[in-house]
C-alpha cells in the first residue's frame, strides 16, 4: 500500500528542519554523523521493522509501513511506534473475489482459491466443474442401490428389501400378500424375490412373477371339416399348450411358435381352403387363440415378423406394476392405437400384451362372403350392398374381456386401391360374426375417411376390415318423368302398330309378322316394366316379373335378329325374301324361352334384386351375352342394308335430286336403326367414367321412345298405312255425318232451328 501523500511530505520537512537546526551541531533522530555531516540513517535495515505481512520504507530521516497484497493495515502507513499490524482481506465475504458461478471462493491468508462444490470436479481453473459419479465405486453397501445426483448420491434399498431401523436393508417376504400370485399357484419366497409356482392345468408363460391362468388346450380341437386342413397347426399349438400347462422343459420358443404358425396359415391361405364363412370363422378363430398363446411368451418388448401371406407385430410389457400410456402397432395395410389400461384390463397378472395380424391374400380368398350380417337398421329398406376394400387384420390383447371395452381402439385402415369420393359411395368398419359367418357393423363406426384410408372406433377386438358399401343411385325426378311419359307414349303407340300390322291388308307380309311380333313384346315388356319393376317388397312377385322381362325383352331382340335377317335376304339374296312361320316363331319365342329357363334352374336367385325386379348383377351375362351378340349380327345386316339401299337409290332415281336422294335414304336408315336396337349400344356407355349422365339420359330417352319411335317410322312415314288410315278416317267421318244428319232432319221444327250442313261449315268438313 502506498503512503498518504501529505504524511510523506510532513516527514520529509521534518528531516530537512532538523538537519538544519543541527547543522552546526549533533545529528537529529533518523540521521546519523558521519565524519562533520549528518546523513539519513535506513531504519528498514533494522530485520522485521514493521512485523509479518509488511514491507518497511525508508524516508529521509525516518520510515513507514506498507502491508503485503491481500493484507490491509491498521491503521494505514503505520510504523513500529505506532503499533500497527497487517491483518487478512476475505475476499470471499466481500465479494471481490474472480470465481465463476459453478465454483466456490475459499478464502487462504493474503489470497483466496476457487474450487468445484462438493460432488463436482473440475481439471483446470478456466473448466466447468463437472458431477462426479460416486456410485462407480460401492460407496451403499449390500443390497442397496446407488442413485446418482447431481454433486450427490443416495442410497435406497434394492427392489425386494426394506429400510431397516439401523439403516440396513432387510428382505421383504413377498409370499405374505396372498394376491401376488393369486389362488392357482403356490408362492415361494427368495431374498429380494419371490417365484409363482403354478398348480397342474395352469401356466403363466414362463413369467414366474406373474399370476398363473387357466390354459384351455380344448380350444385347439376343430371336429369340423377344417380339422384336416389346421391339423399340423392344431397340434402344434396343442402340443405347447400341454407344455405351459405340465412343465416348462422341452417346449418352443415364442418366437418359434409365431414362425410355426404363419408358415401354416400361408399354406393354408395360399392353397385357398378358406373358401366359405364357416372355414373362415374357424381359421381366424384359431388365429386368435394361438396369438393369446404366444404374445406371454415373446422375450423381445416388440415383435414383428413377416410371411409370404402373414404379417404381425406384437407389443409385450412385463413388471410388477401395470404399464400405462398410448400402444400403436403399424403395418403396411393397417395401424392399431390403444391405451395399456385397454389392453390389460380389470386384471394385470404381471404382463400384458396387444397383437395385429394381417392376412395379405384373405381379401382375394374371401370374395365369395362379402355380405353384410342382417342386423335391424335401415341398411335394408335402402338395399345396401358392400365389397371389401382392405386387408383383413385381427387385434389380440391380453385382456380376457374384450366384449366391451372401457375405451374404443381405433383401426387405421390402408384402402386395397384408391378410390373417388362419390355420393353412392361410404365406408363400414366391420368385423367378423363368428356366429353369423358374415361382417357386421356392430360395435364399430367410422371416425373418418378419404380416398386412400379409412379410421375405424371399435368398442371390442375380433377381426376386422373396411367394407365400401354401395348405396343404390337414386334416380332422379327428371329421368323418372322421362322414363314413365316415354313407356306410356311407347305403349299408345305399339298399341297402334299392332293393330296396325295386323288389320292393314296392303301391307301384310314376312316382314310385317316380324314388325307385329317385335311390337308385341316390346308392349308386354314394356308395360310390365311400367307396372312391376319397383315391385321389390314380393320376392316372388318380384322374380316372376323379373323373368319376364328378362323372356320378352329377349324375345324382342331375337325379333329384331329376324328383321336383321329378313332385311339381309331382300336386299342381298332378293328372290328369297320369305320365312317360314314356325323358323320365326321358333327363333322369335323359342331361344329365348329356353334361355330363361336354364337360367333358372342354374341360378333362380338371380331373378329379382334389392333395388329392382331385374336380373342380379353377376347374373347380368344371361341377357347381355344374347344381346351383344344380336347387335354384333344386327350391326353386319345394317351394313349391308345401307351399302346396298345407296346403290339402289342412286340406280333406281338417277333424276331425282341428290338431296331427295340423301333425305330417302337417311329415313331408311334411321328407321332400321331403331327396329334392330341400335340404340341399346348407347347403354355400354354408362360404365364409363365421364359423360355418364349424359350416356343415361340418352339411352333412357331413345329407349323408352321405342315403341313410338317404331310406329312413325313403319306406320306414319309409309305411304301404304297413311292411305289406310285416310280411309278409316273418311269411312269414320261419312258414318258420323250420316248420323249426325239424320238426327238433324228429325228434330221438330217448332221448339228449335233445324241444324243444315253447310260445306263453309266446321261440321261438314269434319
Amino acid at each position: 500500500m502506498f503512503p498518504n501523500m501529505e504524511l510523506k511530505w510532513a516527514l520529509l520537512l521534518l528531516g530537512f528542519f532538523l538537519s538544519s537546526s543541527e547543522s552546526d551541531g549533533e545529528c537529529g533522530i533518523g540521521f546519523k554523523k558521519i565524519k562533520s555531516s549528518c546523513e539519513d540513517e535506513n531504519e528498514c535495515e533494522t530485520p522485521n521493522r514493521c512485523g509479518e505481512n509488511a514491507q518497511c520504507v525508508n524516508t529521509n530521516g525516518s520510515y513507514y509501513c506498507t502491508c503485503d497484497e491481500g493484507f490491509r493495515s491498521n491503521p494505514p502507513n503505520f510504523t513500529a511506534a505506532t503499533a500497527g499490524q497487517c491483518v487478512d482481506i476475505n475476499e470471499c465475504t466481500e465479494n471481490t473475489h474472480t470465481c465463476s458461478t459453478d465454483r466456490v471462493c475459499v478464502n487462504t491468508i493474503g489470497s483466496y482459491i476457487c474450487t468445484c462444490p462438493k460432488g463436482y470436479r473440475g481439471q483446470r481453473l478456466d473448466s466447468s466443474c463437472e458431477d462426479v459419479d460416486e456410485c462407480v465405486s460401492s460407496v451403499c453397501g449390500v443390497h442397496r442401490r446407488c442413485n446418482n445426483t447431481l454433486g450427490n448420491v443416495t442410497c435406497i434399498c434394492s427392489p425386494g428389501f426394506d429400510t431397516h431401523e439401523n439403516n440396513t436393508c432387510t428382505d421383504i417376504d413377498e409370499c405374505k400378500d396372498p394376491d401376488v400370485c393369486g389362488t392357482n399357484a403356490n408362492c415361494r419366497n427368495l431374498p429380494g424375490s419371490f417365484i409363482c409356482e403354478c398348480h397342474s392345468g395352469y401356466s403363466n408363460y414362463g413369467n414366474n412373477q406373474s399370476k398363473c391362468t387357466e390354459m384351455k388346450c380344448d380350444e385347439f380341437n376343430v371336429e369340423t371339416e377344417m380339422e384336416e386342413k389346421l391339423k399340423d397347426l392344431l397340434m402344434l399349438l396343442k402340443n405347447s399348450c400341454e407344455s405351459l400347462r405340465d412343465t416348462d422343459g422341452g417346449r418352443q420358443t415364442g418366437e418359434q411358435l409365431l414362425e410355426n404358425l404363419f408358415t401354416s396359415t400361408d399354406d393354408l391361405l395360399s392353397d385357398g381352403n378358406i373358401a366359405d364363412g364357416e372355414a373362415l370363422s374357424q381359421f381366424l378363430f384359431a388365429v386368435e387363440n394361438s396369438m393369446r398363446l404366444i404374445g406371454p411368451q415373446l422375450k423381445e418388448p416388440v415383435t414383428r415378423m413377416e410371411t409370404h401371406n402373414t404379417i404381425a407385430e406384437v407389443a409385450v410389457r412385463r413388471g410388477q406394476t401395470p404399464p400405462s400410456g398410448r400402444v400403436t402397432l403399424s403395418l403396411d395395410s393397417a395401424l392399431l392405437n390403444s391405451s395399456w389400461e385397454t389392453v390389460v384390463g380389470k386384471s394385470y397378472p404381471g404382463f400384458a400384451f396387444v397383437a395385429l395380424v394381417s392376412y395379405k391374400d384373405m381379401s382375394s380368398s374371401s370374395d365369395q362372403f362379402h355380405t353384410m350380417s342382417r342386423e335391424k337398421s335401415d341398411d335394408e329398406e335402402r338395399n345396401i350392398t358392400y365389397q371389401l376394400i382392405s386387408k383383413v387384420v385381427t387385434a389380440v390383447v391380453s385382456n380376457p374381456d374384450t366384449e366391451q371395452l372401457s375405451e374404443p381402439v381405433t383401426l387405421i385402415f390402408t384402402h386395397e386401391q384408391e378410390r373417388a369420393e362419390s355420393e353412392g359411395v361410404a365406408y363400414s368398419c366391420v368385423y367378423w360374426n363368428e356366429a353369423e359367418g358374415a361382417w357386421s357393423g356392430r360395435g364399430c363406426k367410422e371416425a373418418w375417411s378419404n380416398s386412400t384410408h379409412t379410421a375405424c372406433s371399435c368398442t371390442h377386438l375380433s377381426s376386422f376390415a373396411v367394407l365400401m358399401a354401395l348405396y343404390p343411385i337414386q334416380d332422379s325426378f327428371e329421368l323418372v318423368l322421362i322414363t314413365r311419359v316415354g313407356l306410356v307414349l311407347s305403349l299408345l303407340c305399339l298399341f297402334l302398330c299392332i293393330l296396325t300390322f295386323r288389320f292393314c291388308r296392303t301391307i301384310q307380309g314376312t316382314r310385317n309378322s316380324i314388325h307385329l311380333h317385335l311390337s308385341v313384346c316390346l308392349f308386354i315388356a314394356d308395360l310390365v316394366f311400367l307396372c312391376g319393376i319397383s315391385s321389390t317388397h314380393d320376392r316372388v312377385g318380384c322374380g316372376i316379373v323379373a323373368g319376364l322381362l328378362h323372356f320378352f325383352f329377349l324375345s324382342a331382340f331375337c325379333w329384331m335378329l329376324l328383321e336383321g335377317v329378313q332385311l339381309y335376304r331382300m336386299v342381298v339374296l332378293v328372290f328369297h325374301t320369305t320365312l317360314k312361320h314356325v323358323y320365326m316363331y321358333a327363333v322369335g319365342y323359342g331361344v329365348p324361352l329356353v334361355i330363361v329357363i336354364i337360367s333358372a334352374i342354374s341360378y333362380p336367385r338371380g331373378y329379382g334384386t334389392d333395388q329392382h325386379c331385374w336380373l342380379a348383377l353377376e347374373f347380368m351375362w344371361s341377357f347381355f351375352a344374347p344381346v351383344c351378340i344380336i347387335v354384333i349380327l344386327n350391326s353386319f345386316f345394317f351394313i349391308i342394308t345401307v351399302w346396298k339401299l345407296a346403290e339402289k337409290f342412286s340406280s333406281l332415281n338417277p333424276d331425282l335430286s341428290k338431296l331427295r336422294n340423301i333425305r330417302g335414304f337417311t329415313v331408311t336408315a334411321v328407321a332400321q336403326l331403331c327396329v334392330l336396337g341400335g340404340m341399346w349400344v348407347f347403354g355400354c356407355f354408362l360404365f364409363q367414367e365421364e359423360g355418364t349422365q349424359v350416356m343415361l339420359y340418352l339411352f333412357t330417352i331413345l329407349n323408352s321412345l321405342q315403341g313410338a319411335l317404331i310406329f312413325i317410322m313403319h306406320c306414319l312415314l309409309s305411304r301404304q298405312v297413311r292411305e289406310e288410315y285416310c280411309k278409316l278416317i273418311s269411312r269414320i267421318c261419312s258414318d258420323e255425318e250420316k248420323k249426325y244428319s239424320d238426327f238433324s232432319t228429325n228434330q221438330s221444327s217448332n221448339s228449335q232451328r233445324p241444324l243444315r250442313s253447310n260445306p263453309s261449315t266446321a261440321e261438314s268438313k269434319i
